[in-house]
């Protein structure tokens, strides 16, 4: 089968040498980061301080315009982090809880380090979390998510597809109910933007967070917030630095906030990982993530025919429209398994309760996934795992 987007391989080091699945968790590296960090160096080397003013100040924005073509968003409406935990945490500490509004959703599925986040906020008896149970820790059941966002609900903060399974949620169902009822909802994309297409705009979402680590072949240290226009000039982020003040360089010793998405930062940004993650951006923006989606949705089909037809099970959704862009394959020794594929250089990763992670990306042929899986099948009936078998998860 022709496939266009195969072009791109050349632009990635790390497929010579490796057979690479998981950029549900780093994306590979693109060539041209090397040029992005090379011209870092080389504007702090000649230019010194006077950077900030040339670029370096701005660049919490203007690379945050960058994602916000991915994600459906208008420019001047996303600012970069150095993570989710931190968007979650300077959401947070917008809102103000009170006796009658003072509950926070989200299911048992969630990706933990959001769920440390509002335990850790909950320690002081002003908010209350409410976790809704999954029957087959594959699915959230969409009405009971439904049924539990209520008038006392303050705060949705739920991911677009869940990191276990790929389960993919019905995210315009449940910021629909949220705001029928007055709450607010963050949704999380970090395992969506770049390769489930949607629009933030169009979804009404009043924050969105996630990073570049993945899918966007970004790299760490990148993470973004989304904040609906209409919040950006209501709400008063009690995360805070003076980056979010409308005067910064007054050195004013009261707390003035912009009027605009800056006052949705806090302290100097990240510079160097800004810098990396730009070129992943560009690349997921030149393809489009609607061809990327379809390829992944013929890929991931592929793959669960390969899996199930090696005798494996399967722990992702059947039905690709319920999916993000990974399957979860499962075995008795997957952890074992994952980490002997990983030492012959077959790159996946294997999550508790769920199995082998593995995720086709645009840069990915249908013959990698073909080896994979015959990999796998090789490990287990030869029993190559069991010097693995104490392992955990991987990465």
């Amino acid at each position: 089968m022709s496939d266009d987007l195969l072009k791109w391989r050349s632009e990635f080091p790390i497929l010579d040498k490796t057979v690479y699945l998981i950029s549900h968790s780093l994306g590979a590296m693109p060539r041209a980061t090397y040029d992005q960090l090379h011209e870092y160096a080389e504007v702090w080397a000649t230019r010194g301080v006077r950077a900030w003013a040339e670029g370096w100040w701005d660049m919490p924005v203007t690379v945050g315009d960058e994602i916000a073509r991915i994600i459906g968003a208008d420019p001047g409406t996303v600012v970069m982090h150095q993570n989710v935990s931190i968007c979650e945490s300077l959401v947070l500490s917008c809102l103000e809880p009170t006796p009658e509004r003072n509950k926070i959703i989200y299911s048992e599925l969630n990706f933990p380090s959001v769920m440390y986040v509002y335990e850790a906020h909950a320690r002081d008896g002003r908010i209350r979390i409410e976790t809704v149970k999954s029957d087959d820790g594959i699915t959230v059941p969409l009405e009971r998510l439904l049924a539990a966002i209520d008038e006392t609900t303050l705060l949705v903060p739920f991911s677009h597809v869940l990191f276990k399974s790929a389960f993919l949620q019905n995210a315009r169902a449940i910021i629909e109910r949220a705001h029928e009822v007055g709450a607010l909802v963050v949704l999380d994309t970090y395992q969506s933007a770049g390769t489930v297409p949607f629009s933030v705009k169009e979804l009404n979402a009043d924050f969105a967070t996630g990073g570049s680590v993945k899918w966007l072949c970004g790299g760490p240290g990148a993470g973004y917030l989304y904040v609906r226009p209409d919040l950006q000039t209501k709400l008063q982020p009690k995360t805070t630095g003076w980056m979010a003040h409308e005067q910064p360089f007054a050195f004013d010793t009261e707390l003035h906030y912009a009027p605009n998405i800056t006052r949705f930062l806090h302290g100097s940004p990240a510079i160097p990982a800004l810098y990396a993650a730009q070129s992943g951006y560009k690349i997921i923006n030149t393809i489009g993530v609607d061809k990327i989606r379809e390829k992944n949705m013929r890929q991931t089909n592929y793959l669960i025919d390969l899996a199930l037809e090696a005798g494996f099970g399967v722990t992702s959704p059947r039905d690709p429209d319920q999916r993000g862009g990974t399957i979860t394959v499962a075995h008795e020794h997957a952890a074992a398994i994952a980490k002997e594929l990983i030492r012959r250089e077959f790159i996946i990763d294997y999550r508790p309760g769920a199995g082998v992670r593995i995720s086709p990306h645009f840069y990915t042929t249908d013959e990698e996934l073909e080896l994979v899986i015959a990999e796998m099948k090789k490990i287990a009936e030869s029993n190559a795992y069991r010097e693995h078998e104490a392992a955990g998860a991987a990465f």
